[in-house]
């Protein structure tokens, strides 16, 4: 694995692109780690298929990748935030398709689910949300969402993201992560004061059936494929476009005052401590208030500045956006954090706070670099691999 880092006070030349235009508060931030993730159109392709494949038998076998309920301890208030510099924002986008059948009417249609393959080879998924970049390709998360920090075998294997998410259903298509943009604390020291991650991701991938084909066939046919049972077959698929036409992009902020008004989203699904479980994870829920004015610490995950809402969602929450100054009209807002940890203030066994990292300028400096990075398509008008 190649890692790039992007080193402090100006642009850099990273896998062959230009970074630059970063802000001044960016500029005096950390490095910025880079690691790819499907390589070419080729090994997009063989992602996207390995989650479509059998009708989306994997999408629907994936579990939620959930926290030790050991983990889920009492967060401790601490002082003020620290800004690093001026507040900052970067204006969200709507998308300008529908989808037929989406069963998240009342949600935006920037939020889904990442799914991956972890350490131990489980199909696993987090929340995410499509975020505003350049050329309308890019995902926030949890940074665990994509490194496994439980095998500590760097990026998550065959990583997609799936906007609207349901049932196995993917109505505006399977996005196939291209590169991961995070920060190096997280990155080489599992910081998760920087526990957030910025995505590229091609453009989407539609499935509209498969075809059995002889084995020539399946050979010469440069698109994506499968083979199981000793028969070989060839997937319909067509380009879907870039993320951000499709569902939008939600906006980005940093630097903001304590007591913000947010409103998370993301798709519960693990159980409470003490073993219940209001949560399926099929479908996406919500918590809407007021965040800490304190920041809250976690020694046992070096957590010194995280930013505390009330809200009782499990684990499958990880990854979910934090927006503010979300319209309800637009379904779009501000991304200004997402969720990574889970507390039970109260001691009863049950999650009652979620926290997410302080998002800072070092924060503004890992998006700058993702928001400006081109993806490109995996297919061609016939299906074929694009070129």
């Amino acid at each position: 694995m190649k890692r790039i880092l992007l080193p402090i006070g100006g642009a850099a030349v990273a896998t062959g692109m230009l970074v630059v235009g970063l802000p001044a508060s960016a500029l005096a931030a950390g490095d910025v780690a880079i690691d790819p993730m499907a390589r070419n159109a080729g090994q997009a392709a063989s992602v996207a298929s390995f989650w479509f494949a059998s009708n989306g038998a994997a999408l629907r076998r994936a579990t939620a990748y959930t926290w030790d309920s050991n983990d889920v301890r009492k967060v401790v208030s601490k002082g003020g935030y620290s800004p690093d510099g001026s507040p900052g924002t970067a204006a969200p986008t709507s998308g300008n398709k529908a989808a037929g059948g989406s069963q998240n009417v009342n949600l935006p249609k920037t939020v889904g689910k990442v799914f991956f393959v972890d350490g131990s080879g489980k199909y696993r998924w987090c929340s995410a949300t499509s975020i505003q970049s350049n050329y309308r390709n890019l995902v926030v998360t949890a940074g665990r969402c994509v490194y496994d920090t439980e095998s500590n075998k760097a990026l998550l294997d065959n990583w997609v993201f799936v906007p609207g998410y349901y049932q196995g259903k993917a109505p505006w298509g399977i996005y196939v992560g291209k590169q991961a943009f995070t920060h190096y604390d997280f990155d080489v020291y599992e910081d998760y004061d920087r526990d957030y991650a910025f995505v590229t991701v091609y453009n989407g991938i539609q499935f509209t059936g498969a075809k059995q084909v002889s084995k020539r066939e399946f050979q010469r046919f440069s698109g994506p494929k499968r083979s199981w049972g000793g028969r070989h077959y060839i997937l319909l698929s067509k380009d879907a476009g870039r993320l951000g036409d499709n569902v939008g992009g939600q906006g980005f902020a940093w630097n903001q005052p304590a007591n913000r008004t947010v409103r998370t989203f993301g798709y519960p699904s693990a159980p409470h401590p003490d073993g219940d479980r209001p949560y399926s994870g099929v479908t996406p829920k919500h918590c809407y208030g007021k965040t800490t004015g304190k920041s809250v610490s976690a020694s046992w995950l070096k957590i010194q500045e995280h930013v505390a809402l009330k809200c009782a969602v499990t684990p499958g929450y990880d990854g979910g956006p934090w927006i503010q100054q979300y319209s309800n009209a637009k379904r779009v807002g501000y991304v200004n954090g997402v969720t990574s940890t889970f507390a039970d203030q109260d001691g009863n066994d049950r999650i009652d706070y979620i926290t997410s990292p302080y998002f800072d300028g070092e924060t503004a400096a890992v998006y700058n670099a993702a928001k400006n990075v081109w993806s490109g398509k995996i297919v061609g008008p016939n299906g074929e691999l694009y070129r």
